[in-house]
């Protein structure tokens, strides 16, 4: 059996380098969360990293049980985080430690990888993931609770052009896994960077 933990770790850790990279400027440009710049990503992710499943809780039940809410409760809470204490941050979560070794690190790997391409894209600043970690994303994207996509991909096979992974039934979609996962996700402005019969089932159902 394969390390996701692992796997996460190596997702974070080039997370951290690119977040260095940056400048001040484009720590606060939008990415593919909708009224979320790049700084508001890294403190979602880390505070997440913060809590144990009890804090969870408790932060989903201070959002009335809505995940939505819930995110903005912690997004609140790290409003006073500048990017050097995220980044300090972001450094002693390289392996997952908190909330996101749910799942034995899938969470962590799934949406470490996921909230990196929302802010790489935006960016302009691409790269190739590596197909050890990118499959097990797909696999867990499909299923993972907070993603929702049980009803965006209900009756659709997804084809990873990239990858030797498919997954589903029904019209096809195929493209690259990177695309694919975002899609899986709900990421709009994705969808057109995938073909097939299915795709434009797809694309109504992410919305514009």
């Amino acid at each position: 059996m394969f390390d996701v933990t692992g796997l996460a770790a190596a997702e974070r850790a080039e997370l951290a380098v690119l977040l260095r990279s940056l400048t001040p400027q484009q720590w606060q440009t939008p990415s593919l969360c909708a009224g979320w710049t790049v700084r508001d990503v890294v403190a979602h992710m880390l505070s997440y990293e913060e809590l144990s499943p009890a804090g969870f809780a408790g932060r989903y039940i201070r959002g009335g049980l809505r995940l939505r809410r819930a995110n903005t409760i912690g997004l609140d809470d790290y409003a006073g985080h500048g990017r050097q204490q995220l980044l300090d941050l972001l450094d002693r979560s390289i392996r997952p430690r908190g909330f996101t070794t749910a799942f034995g690190g899938r969470i962590a790997l799934t949406d470490g990888m996921i909230h990196q391409q929302d802010i790489r894209r935006p960016l302009g600043i691409l790269r190739d993931i590596p197909a050890e970690r990118l499959v097990p994303a797909l696999n867990f994207a499909r299923i993972a609770p907070p993603l929702g996509a049980g009803w965006r991909i209900r009756g659709l096979r997804l084809t990873a052009t990239d990858l030797d992974w498919t997954a589903g039934r029904g019209p096809e979609v195929w493209g690259p896994g990177e695309a694919v996962l975002l899609c899986i996700a709900g990421r709009r402005g994705v969808v057109e960077e995938l073909e097939g019969p299915g795709q434009p089932i797809l694309r109504e159902r992410i919305g514009g």
